[in-house]
């Protein structure tokens, strides 16, 4: 076993394999700006389309393509923020404060009851 170990390579670090004679997919570079201004680039494959909007992996910051597209997508971006709904907001859609009342009056009497009943038994 000892004789067939290869010494002074090191398997698994390294590649041996060179990049000659490798063509590699035409990319572009699309940029795009945040709220604060700062500017931060993405490599896409020549022919997708970029998104108009795309997180900074380094900031967290969501920017917008600098063109008219991603003006459109930050508008609708901050709108939706602004628009934001809770789950109060939902509920409220579904019923009325009367209705929930009612409806919190009832869980509360069936928890009372079963508490009362079990401390009985």
């Amino acid at each position: 076993m000892a004789e067939r170990t290869l010494r002074g390579a090191r398997i698994g670090s390294t590649s041996l394999q060179s990049e000659e004679g490798i063509e590699f997919a035409p990319r572009r570079r699309v940029e795009y700006l945040t709220e604060k201004g700062m500017r931060f680039a993405v490599m896409f494959d020549a022919d997708a389309e970029a998104p108009p909007e795309w997180v900074d992996q380094r900031s967290g910051e969501v920017g917008f393509l600098d063109d008219e597209a991603g003006r459109v997508a930050r508008a609708e971006f901050t709108e939706k923020e602004g628009q934001q709904r809770t789950h109060w907001d939902m509920l409220m859609e579904r019923r009325t404060r009367e209705e929930l009342e009612e409806l919190l009056e009832e869980r509360l009497r069936l928890l009372r009851e079963r508490r009362g009943g079990a401390g009985e038994e």
